[in-house]
């Protein structure tokens, strides 16, 4: 591939323009602890919105999408599509509540909705366990996607990949803080974007493709275009559709997926204005989450398949990518190889944009759990926010340092992606309840993070080697519904075997966050004075299910349009749009 001088003039500007940014919020984010992890709780929707998005517009998720288009064509999407069913009962149900609580971190939730050692053993372990441990396995697929990238398209070895990708990085992340990552992001998110339709026009002017008809009807690519998978195998249709839709959503947690909100999208929460500010952040970003995006990455995924249709052409093409790092992902990076002088340069810009903005919020996030969960909680409670802030600048660097070395042992994007699936596995309906049951205790959490992490040991590590339970490749879905089983019958029964918690700690979460009292009703009832929240439960959930309905369609419209197909294409078009004036309605009425 030849890059040009034009092309590393315009990666040189975008590395100058993300440092100059990163220097332009050193003074505010230096401030205090507050201004470098929540930029003082005064954000609007539109930056936080386009903040999460352009997180999750990380160099790993494209290389995913076309490994999942290349095994289980386009309908394979289901793996992630389905996560838009929590993404808007997190908008509808818990983006204000989250506001409502005013914690630094939903790590400190912990202390305000529980109490005694199992609330500060909770809020401690999953500081450490969420913030490094876990952290570092997510930045470590986006530096895995980094390599890939550095690799096929500039020949670059993994080490220097990383070097590069992460010292700017942890220069603007540890100087700007949280609002140096929101400002940086908004502006790799449109480098980004031009970036990922650009490759997808480009990829459909191949002499071998030679136009999107010609994509849409190669013989190789026609039996993979469905959006929803082939029927008549259960080994199909179930992993790919009916256990996504059905169980994934709410019962596996998922970063930038959680079920009730958390991690770096309830930190976005946290930092916004007000309420509302929150909740349209949150719309904001599944709509172009899962609406816009998609499509030019699943263009490229199957023009890949005409290009390099088998794991030995991307090995013949690029002979110096190690083995290890060969796989199905690696398809997406390839094509990029072939676009022109200039776009090259854009396109290049855009991955890096979007591998930075990932590793920037999570290196922020973590950063976050490490100094108010743990250092300001039980190391140094009296630390001063000049302490505070040093202790997360040095995190920042750590947390970088460590993803880059477990990245350089993975092989798969989408390994890590069904490693982290298995982990939350079953956890995800506590995160929903607790807002709004008041049985569930801190005990509820333990068990059920202990229980779904030796589970996924057990199916990952143990099961393999000793077949105690007979599993067939071909159904390994089974594995999650397994855990899924296992891990809520296990908390369900430690939840009823343990005590709840005391009724002060319960009446003052519930004044402090005012949830709908339907599933307080057993404290209310003992105090007569309290004020009794109906809340708007049933609108919200409508909401919800219009939203999710909205957003499915105009992501259908568009492949329908793409297909070929105008009337369903515009059926689904009007459908999305009278989704998106009642919600819109409903937003501009909110206080």
């Amino acid at each position: 591939m030849n890059v040009t001088a034009l092309d590393w003039g315009i990666i040189a500007a975008f590395f100058l323009i993300s440092l100059l940014i990163g220097l332009f919020s050193a003074k505010t984010a230096g401030s205090s602890a507050k201004e470098f992890f929540l930029s003082g709780r005064n954000m609007p929707w539109w930056l936080l919105g386009v903040s999460m998005v352009a997180t999750t517009f990380s160099a790993d998720t494209p290389n995913l999408v076309t490994d999942i288009v290349r095994k289980n064509g386009v309908a394979g999407n289901w793996a992630w599509w389905a996560f838009l069913l929590t993404g808007m009962l997190t908008v509808f149900v818990y983006a204000k509540l989250w506001r409502r609580s005013e914690v630094t971190t939903d790590l400190e939730f912990y202390e305000l909705r529980y109490s005694g050692k199992g609330a500060a053993f909770l809020r401690a372990f999953r500081a450490i366990y969420l913030g490094v441990f876990f952290n570092v396995v997510i930045m470590a697929t986006v530096s895995l996607a980094a390599i890939k990238i550095g690799g096929v398209m500039l020949g670059l070895s993994p080490i220097q990949t990383l070097l590069i990708a992460s010292v700017v990085t942890v220069i603007y992340s540890s100087l700007g803080g949280l609002k140096g990552v929101l400002l940086t992001d908004f502006f790799q998110f449109f480098i980004a974007i031009i970036g990922s339709f650009g490759a997808a026009y480009f990829v459909l002017d191949l002499p071998e493709i030679g136009s999107l008809n010609g994509l849409l009807t190669h013989e190789v690519v026609s039996t993979k275009l469905d959006f929803i998978p082939d029927f008549t195998d259960p080994n199909v249709y179930i992993p790919i559709f009916i256990l996504p839709i059905a169980i994934q959503w709410w019962a596996t947690w998922y970063p930038g997926a959680e079920p009730g909100g958390g991690g770096y999208i309830a930190q976005r929460m946290l930092s916004a204005k007000d309420e509302k500010n929150a909740i349209g952040a949150t719309l904001f970003f599944n709509v172009a989450h899962y609406a816009l995006r998609p499509w030019p990455w699943i263009i490229v995924a199957l023009g890949s398949i005409v290009i390099f249709p088998t794991i030995a052409d991307l090995q013949e093409a690029f002979p110096n990518i190690p083995v290890d790092k060969l796989g199905d992902d690696l398809a997406y990076s390839a094509m990029l190889t072939f676009l022109p002088t200039g776009l090259i340069g854009i396109v290049l810009a855009s991955l890096i944009a979007a591998v930075m903005s990932t590793l920037s919020t999570h290196l922020n996030w973590g950063s976050s759990y490490v100094v108010n969960d743990f250092y300001l909680r039980f190391v140094k409670p009296d630390a001063s926010d000049k302490q505070l802030v040093a202790v997360g600048r040095i995190s920042t660097v750590v947390l970088m340092f460590l993803s880059a070395i477990l990245a350089l042992a993975l092989s798969s994007a989408l390994d890590a992606f069904q490693i982290l699936l298995q982990i939350g596995a079953g956890t995800g309906l506590i995160f929903i309840l607790r807002w709004f049951w008041w049985r569930i205790n801190a005990y509820t959490e333990i068990s059920a993070m202990a229980i779904s992490f030796v589970v996924a040991i057990f199916f990952e590590v143990i099961n393999p080697k000793i077949g105690l339970i007979d599993i067939p490749a071909e159904m390994s879905y089974l594995k999650l519904v397994y855990s899924v089983s296992i891990t809520t019958v296990g908390w369900l029964l430690v939840t009823f075997l343990t005590q709840p918690e005391k009724d002060e700690v319960l009446l003052s979460f519930y004044r402090k966050v005012t949830p709908a009292s339907l599933g307080w009703k057993k404290i209310l009832e003992k105090y007569p004075a309290e004020k009794e929240v109906k809340g708007q439960l049933g609108t919200e959930v409508g909401l919800m299910i219009t939203g999710t309905f909205m957003v499915y369609s105009a992501l259908f419209s568009t492949g329908f349009f793409i297909y070929g197909n105008v009337i369903p294409g515009t059926i689904a078009a009007i459908i999305a749009l009278m989704g998106g004036l009642i919600i819109l309605r409903s937003w501009k009425n909110m206080h």
